[in-house]
């Protein structure tokens, strides 16, 4: 039973994409991987955020961070506002993001923010969407 309630969480559009966000973030995956799955604005954006792999593992522990929680509401059709909790090491991050059905019926990641920074937030070297 547990197995198949892991399956049917997996497919929810804010765990998938909230899995695949930690990957990039993580540098464990190109962030191109996502090209198809993000608007524009929000592809730049999380390219200049993955540059610096901010959920990339430091100090002694090099666990990979993982998804602990990823759920989402719907204020109007074709939209989720999502959140995950991430677990890196023995800290817990933010991710928050923001989906939208487009008009092929697949969801794409049109925001994303980390640790509740606003793009402009980032720091030296960060470019505005």
């Amino acid at each position: 039973m547990r197995a198949a309630a892991a399956r049917e969480r997996e497919r929810q559009p804010p765990y998938w994409f909230a899995s695949r966000l930690v990957l990039v973030l993580s540098g464990q995956r190109p962030v191109h991987t996502l090209l198809g799955h993000t608007r524009s604005s929000a592809y730049e954006h999380l390219s200049g955020l993955a540059s610096h792999a901010p959920l990339r593992p430091r100090g002694a522990d090099r666990t990979s961070p993982s998804v602990l929680d990823a759920r989402g509401s719907r204020p109007r059709d074709g939209v989720i506002e999502a959140f995950a909790r991430i677990v890196t090491g023995d800290r817990q991050r933010a991710m928050a993001f923001r989906l939208e059905l487009c008009a092929d019926r697949r969801w794409r990641c049109t925001a994303v923010e980390l640790d509740g920074q606003s793009p402009s937030a980032r720091g030296p070297g960060s470019r505005e969407p």
